[in-house]
């Protein structure tokens, strides 16, 4: 029997899963959960990167003690952070959090040297402040004259393991260096942000055999044999591969968490005006695939009402009580700027209604209701956008990850969407993570072996498309008219 052990780590938590395949379905078992966040250190937020590795080790010597003598190890992380390493591959500084304030303001400095629209004809990505491209323009000319390589979170943890140096495709190209096709980073976009093309590491494939766990790090702990192998090392990208999808019909997947990240598979990119327009990225696949997707505001909203509100509610509740306020209606962008990270967000709900001439939510279920029904119509709008750009029409939508568990949120999807849902893998994360190595170790012998395998290892929900839809265009158009959605895409 293979073992497996996927890391999977978040900006808020990570966790190692052990797994194994037996009789067509892939059996997983968590055996490690930690923490992360970021501190602040000279001004900056930074990451702990050392403890993370700390955890990744402790998470093998546990499946030491469940008997595990072997095993592949793959690691998937959020995107965009990376390491320098000098020219005796130690790092120069603490990897910085893309949720650090410098580069607040630097989008507007870049396009002063480079057109907007060339950056993105160039790399197929959205704009988002903090992707690497705006990172490494505010960093430090003398550190960066300095790194021998630049490595991405997950490749540098893999490289504290095995001592070969590598960036995996999916998560490079969340950078907005990566050019749209081929393994090349743009020479153009370098320059601006004084870079040299060999700083960056060899670019690999999910699925590359990286090396074994050094023999050094054998000496001081108790470990099983390890091979490891970069995955889909992007965590979006693994939740997509993660994703059972539909072999008959359009399908696309939403990605449901703090963020939502809602798109489709596709194999060419898509940098049309319209994409452009629409804020659609281009980012790598599992073998030559693109995730055209778009960044979207997600569970974020209802957690920090929660967090905001006076009394303690569970989610649970909070979905009851908007169950019963559903003929409550205003419509909200909750994609515009000031609900990033408000002081208080309720009172910017409230106080986004009365600028727009709504009614005011006053009670929990209200408040609710209301980010439930507006997060359904903007995938829906979404849903459409995606129709419109690739000439699709998308008959079912996958929700995965922790979000698809809210079944209130998943009933209002089909409704306004006028699309079928399945719902799961809810650790689509891991799935995807586990089948990127899985395929590469003959355990599977494609992407559509490997999502059956994981679409039988779960209990999937699904939600057919409600026969009565009598206010779904309705409220639509009220909520682009409310919101002047249709001006902002």
């Amino acid at each position: 029997m293979k073992n497996y052990i996927a890391v999977d780590i978040g900006a808020s938590s990570g966790r190692a899963v052990l797994a194994h395949v037996e009789d067509g379905d892939i059996k997983i078992q968590e055996i490690n959960r930690f923490a992360n966040g970021f501190t602040t250190q000279n001004q900056q937020e930074v990451w702990d990167i050392d403890y993370l590795f700390d955890e990744i080790i402790i998470s093998l010597e546990r499946a030491k003690t469940l008997g595990v003598r072997s095993c592949y190890l793959s690691i998937d992380t959020w995107g965009v952070d990376y390491i320098f390493l000098d020219d005796k591959s130690k790092r120069l500084q603490e990897a910085v959090s893309y949720r650090d304030t410098r580069t607040n303001h630097t989008m507007e400095k870049v396009f002063q040297l480079i057109n907007k629209h060339d950056i993105y004809n160039k790399t197929g990505i959205q704009f988002l402040q903090f992707n690497t491209l705006f990172q490494l323009y505010e960093e430090c000319k003398s550190v960066k004259q300095q790194a021998e390589y630049i490595l991405l979170v997950p490749d540098y943890l893999n490289f504290r393991l095995t001592g070969r140096l590598t960036n995996e495709v999916t998560n490079l190209s969340t950078t907005q260096l990566l050019d749209l096709y081929g393994y090349n980073l743009n020479n153009e976009l370098l320059e601006i942000v004084d870079i040299k093309p060999q700083q960056f590491a060899e670019v690999v494939e999910p699925g590359t055999y990286l090396g074994d766990v050094r023999p050094d790090i054998h000496k001081l702990h108790n470990l099983p044999e390890t091979c490891v192998y970069a995955t889909a090392s992007h965590d979006t990208a693994s939740a997509v591969l993660g994703s059972v999808g539909h072999s008959g019909k359009d399908w696309a997947f939403l990605s449901s968490g703090t963020w939502s990240l809602i798109g489709q598979e596709l194999s060419e990119p898509i940098v049309s005006e319209n994409a452009f327009n629409q804020g659609y990225s281009n980012e790598r696949g599992i073998q030559g695939t693109y995730r055209f997707l778009k960044n979207i505001i997600g569970m974020w909203i209802i957690q920090r009402v929660r967090k905001d509100w006076p009394k303690n509610y569970t989610f649970p509740e909070m979905v009851k009580q908007a169950q019963q306020h559903t003929d409550f209606k205003v419509f909200v962008d909750f994609n515009d700027a000031r609900f990033i990270n408000p002081n208080n967000m309720v009172e910017a709900i409230q106080t986004y209604c009365i600028e727009t001439g709504q009614s005011v939510p006053q009670t929990i279920g209200e408040l609710a209701q209301t980010v439930y029904l507006n997060l359904a119509i903007i995938y829906a709008v979404s849903i459409e956008a995606l129709n419109e750009i690739t000439g699709s029409t998308i008959e079912v939508i996958n929700i995965v990850g922790g979000g698809s568990n809210n079944e209130y949120l998943n009933e209002l999807t089909a409704y306004y969407t006028n699309c079928d849902i399945i719902v799961g893998p809810v650790e689509a994360t891991v799935f995807g993570n586990l089948a990127a190595t899985m395929i590469t170790t003959e355990q599977f012998k494609d992407i559509a072996e490997a999502r059956q395998a994981i679409a039988q290892s779960n209990m999937l929900q699904h939600i057919m498309t409600p026969k009565d839809t009598t206010d779904r265009i309705t409220d639509i158009n009220l909520f682009k008219e409310a919101t002047q959605y249709a001006h902002k895409l």
